[in-house]
């Protein structure tokens, strides 16, 4: 497994495979910036790098796409393989495959070093200012730029035992402010009530521009009370580096292009959205939110700012949150001692979907369960953890069928799927933000989620064999064919 250190090391690793897009004309971080991404994902075009940003402090840049389906049709994981330290060509189920094995890998501790580049410029007080940067402004319509997508929020209990690397949406209210979602189950909001239950500011550093790995498991549902830091640090067989902040008492990832560190007041005292969301929609609901008040910045030269301007698939809201759920989910099934083969929550649902694919042995491994039961039981494992709310529809599938490949599993769904019998209807937490639930269902955090059993008979029942090339010949004929194709 090879480990990329740095934003600039993963950028030049994508550069040679031809994966970049130099942009050196000059762009409007208003709007601008964002459409040319999202233009990009729609055409699965090389990430683009901003080098010449409106407003920006001189030698400032931006990245877009750090994450996205690549611009390689052979190799469209490519951006998330390197990221977690797998070759290019590795396809989605591999990198969940991967990560579902790091869960169980032994913890490393992250090692303290002296210093770091982000530390070329340290700026305190008024001189720590956002407006030196180029943050976006991603969706006509948003509540004003937002400074955190693709960022780490680092934040620790009082009692110091829980460091948390998480990913949330952070607002620029002004120079020196900021404000975003603290919203329970979220590992975020969790640390900030522990701090407003001893009446102290929480101590946070954002972190922006870290090794591509550190968006990924930032973004992973790991269990409450671990660290990412130490999972990264197993993941890759080594300690992650970490240089201690100037301000706070707190350390923060050495490959950082960018910290920001101060503290969260302990009420929600700031209006945070409008914001495009990543169901592909502008929610237009706004809450009251904590703010988060900086009080000192630093930085490498020529700092880089990545971001994603989150919407309708496939960006890296997608990519990121389906390799990591999906590995989370596929690890708690295999610890429930459950026959399961992979799981993948398809990146064209904007991750509405979970698939969970079985052996075709299921049976004998469950031996007197029936296929209702044996969903019932996925889906409760699923529904019962703290990303579940976000797991409204559920597919259980025979692994005859690749569950990352669209034109398997629009094919399978359609045909194994009864209209309206062999499901399992629950009732429980939702996520407010998903875009299949009613306004009311929404506000009330509760909603119906289902399970679809979409298993095929046991072999002896008469299962249907696939009409297709590699089903319905011998593969006599088929060596033939494919032996003479080019003729």
């Amino acid at each position: 497994m090879k480990r990329i250190k740095d934003l600039r090391e993963y950028i030049d690793e994508l550069d040679q495979l031809g994966d970049i897009k130099n942009v050196t004309r000059e762009v409007d971080p208003y709007l601008e910036m964002a459409a040319v991404t999202r233009r990009g994902y729609d055409l699965h075009a090389p990430a683009p790098l901003f080098n010449n940003i409106r407003g920006a402090a001189k030698g400032m840049r931006a990245f877009g796409a750090p994450a996205a389906v690549s611009s390689m049709a052979s190799q469209p994981a490519a951006r998330v393989a390197l990221s977690v330290g797998l070759p290019a060509s590795a396809s989605w189920l591999d990198i969940v495959e991967c990560l579902t094995r790091s869960i169980k890998a032994e913890p490393i501790a992250p090692r303290i070093v002296e210093t770091a580049p982000c530390k070329q410029h340290i700026l305190h007080g008024d001189e720590a200012s956002l407006d030196l940067f180029p943050i976006p402004y991603l969706h006509d319509g948003d509540g004003g730029p937002y400074c955190n997508t693709w960022g780490t929020i680092v934040a620790r209990t009082p009692d110091g035992k829980w460091t948390n690397w998480s990913i949330a949406r952070i607002q620029k209210l002004d120079a020196h402010r900021m404000t975003g979602l603290f919203m329970l189950p979220q590992h975020i909001a969790m640390v900030w009530e522990e701090w407003r239950k001893i009446g102290k500011p929480m101590p946070f550093a954002l972190v922006q521009g870290c090794e591509p790995a550190l968006p990924i498991v930032s973004s992973m549902p790991l269990g409450d009370y671990v660290n990412e830091g130490d999972y990264l640090g197993g993941h890759f067989g080594e300690p992650i580096e970490v240089v201690r902040c100037e301000t706070i008492d707190l350390e923060v990832p050495a490959s950082a292009e960018i910290v920001i560190e101060g503290h969260v007041s302990l009420d929600r005292d700031a209006e945070e959205g409008p914001f495009g969301e990543y169901p592909g929609y502008v929610v237009t609901d706004t809450s009251m939110q904590p703010v988060y008040h900086i009080e000192c910045i630093s930085y490498r030269d020529g700092a880089i700012w990545p971001f994603i301007p989150e919407g309708r698939p496939i960006d890296e809201y997608h990519t990121a949150v389906g390799v990591a759920m999906s590995a989370q989910t596929l690890s708690l099934l295999r610890d429930a001692e459950l026959p399961i083969t992979t799981v993948w929550s398809p990146l064209e649902t904007a991750n509405h979907w979970v698939f969970v694919t079985v052996p075709a042995n299921w049976r004998e491994q469950l031996p007197g369960v029936n296929s209702e039961a044996f969903c019932k039981k996925i889906a409760e494992t699923i529904w019962n953890t703290k990303f579940g709310s976000i797991c409204p529809i559920i597919y259980v599938l025979d692994d005859d069928i690749d569950p990352s490949n669209p034109h398997d599993y629009l094919w399978a769904v359609a045909t194994r799927c009864h209209p309206t019998k062999r499901h399992v209807i629950d009732y429980g937490p939702i996520l407010p933000l998903l875009a299949c639930y009613t306004d009311e269902e929404r506000h009330a955090h509760t909603g119906e989620r289902i399970v679809h059993d979409c298993l095929q008979l046991a072999p002896e029942a008469g299962r249907q064999p696939h009409s297709s090339f590699r089903g319905a010949y011998p593969k006599e004929i088929q060596d033939r064919v494919l032996k003479y194709w080019d003729q």
